[in-house]
């Protein structure tokens, strides 16, 4: 990849924006998060952005990070660590495929090169956030941290009813259908004062 110089104008003011949505409390979380998941031998980042991102470029941490959150099969068979761009770009790209299929949803997905080139790494954050909230959703001893470092994802909570429970329920008038029990016109007048006929004669 061709490195680009510092962008001007709209394109600086377009990244100044994506640049402030990240959240470097959320960062120390998700750093916790995948040390405890994955374990020490992961290692710690640089504080900040740019360590944030140098820690994940390589797809590696990201593909121990999504495998272990299996029991059985694994999602991504091979992770190796090479300095090749492209070899990086397609264990993020492995990464991104085995977390949809775990559950997060596209538009919480970051593309590659938002990762790779830092070019917005708050949507990192979020697929991450969301990862982990699905994680901690699961419950299925797969999870390992805080529980509290995520919320739980909203669950259907079906239920079934009866013939005859659906039978009762329509001889309900329910109250937002109103009622006409008391109702009456006496006394009431017309909106507004009627015409008023002077003769000043």
């Amino acid at each position: 990849m061709a490195n680009k110089g510092p962008s001007y104008g709209l394109s600086r003011e377009v990244q100044s924006k994506i640049d402030k949505k990240y959240d470097p409390e959320l960062e120390e979380r998700l750093v916790h998060w995948i040390i405890a998941q994955c374990g020490d031998s992961v290692g710690n980042p640089q504080p900040g952005k740019q360590g944030f991102q140098q820690w994940l470029k390589d797809g590696c941490i990201l593909c121990e990070l999504i495998n272990s959150l299996y029991k059985d099969s694994k999602p991504v068979k091979k992770i190796q660590s090479s300095p090749m761009a492209f070899k990086q770009m397609e264990q993020i790209s492995q990464f991104l495929g085995a977390a949809e299929r775990y559950g997060v949803t596209k538009s919480d997905m970051f593309q590659t090169v938002d990762l790779w080139e830092g070019k917005d790494l708050a949507a990192v954050q979020m697929t991450l956030l969301s990862l982990g909230s699905l994680a901690v959703t699961t419950d299925d001893g797969c999870y390992h941290g805080d529980p509290s470092w995520f919320h739980k994802k909203s669950q259907e909570n079906k239920r079934e009813f009866t013939e005859e429970q659906l039978k009762e329920g329509q001889n309900v008038i329910g109250l937002q259908m109103g009622t006409n029990k008391g109702a009456s016109q006496a006394g009431t007048t017309g909106y507004g004062r009627p015409r008023q006929i002077l003769n000043n004669k």
